[in-house]
């Protein structure tokens, strides 16, 4: 009776929709939450069915999508289309779409008008910005017209020409301070979870515990509230992206690459299309 009532248990945390409060009781529970990236359809709908919490239509669809060297290049409209692509593909995860480089920071009302955007054009359901007390104006006017946001703490990927560089943040204690402050700020203000990035893991569990609301880390150890990975370095999709913080379930990349070559060779043969593949 209790494997069966587990089962039914799990059969329903897996077919639920995933709500921001949802993620509040994931980490009142200590249950972590699970979130990768989508940008289309196709994976969308596996990455759903597969049960992962919250998809990320990331900026970083301007690296693995488009191949660009940053994510600063993408614009709002990229965004939205990848988003609209993601939408029908989802059932019960939340989808939260980044606000990419130049449509927030230092103009409030753009902040607004490019989230409204975001929301009414794609039908995802929450925004992720980047910042802290810099980016604190954009979000609360955001919050104020009642659509969710997320923040984004650590290496902040559209300020790397500030940075220089992708190494870990926040290891000097004026730095690590800020970081410190800055989840506060973004919770009195309402955001519902922050991305903390790259920064080191005693922060991470530091910030975790400092504030009530999740913590979704990338190269921040352990013991944040949940963990976000771009799913095409989960996959192995990417060859050349090897940072410490990647763990590759899967080596799609040659798998691809060797289904093709048997394709190109059965298409050299003749053997493709056989008989039976033929009307």
């Amino acid at each position: 009776m209790s494997t069966q009532l587990a089962s039914v248990t799990t059969l329903e945390d897996r077919t639920k929709r995933v709500t921001t409060q949802t993620l509040q009781e994931m980490r009142r529970a200590g249950t972590k939450i699970a979130m990768l990236t989508a940008y289309d359809y196709t994976s969308a709908r596996i990455l759903d069915g597969a049960g992962v919490d919250v998809l990320l239509v990331g900026d970083s669809a301007s690296n693995v999508m488009a191949g660009n060297e940053t994510t600063l290049p993408i614009t709002l409209e990229h965004m939205i289309y990848h988003a609209q692509c993601v939408i029908p593909g989802v059932q019960r995860s939340l989808v939260v779409v980044d606000l990419p480089f130049g449509t927030y920071q230092g103009d409030t009302k753009r902040a607004l008008h490019s989230a409204i955007r975001v929301m009414k054009e794609t039908g995802a359901h929450a925004v992720k910005l980047e910042g802290g007390a810099v980016a604190l104006e954009a979000i609360q006017r955001i919050l104020s017209a009642g659509i969710p946001v997320m923040g984004h703490l650590g290496l902040t990927p559209q300020s790397i020409y500030k940075f220089g560089t992708y190494r870990v943040r926040a290891r000097e204690e004026e730095e690590a301070d800020q970081v410190r402050r800055d989840a506060v700020l973004l919770e009195q203000a309402g955001c519902f979870g922050i991305v903390l990035e790259k920064i080191p893991a005693t922060l991470a569990a530091e910030v975790t515990e400092s504030i009530s609301i999740p913590t979704i880390g990338i190269g921040a150890g352990p013991s944040t509230s949940g963990q976000v990975l771009v799913t095409h370095d989960l996959l192995g999709l990417t060859k050349d992206f090897n940072p410490r913080f990647v763990r590759r379930y899967a080596d799609l990349a040659d798998t691809i690459h060797d289904a093709i070559e048997h394709y190109i060779e059965d298409v050299r043969a003749g053997t493709f299309p056989a008989l039976d593949e033929s009307y």
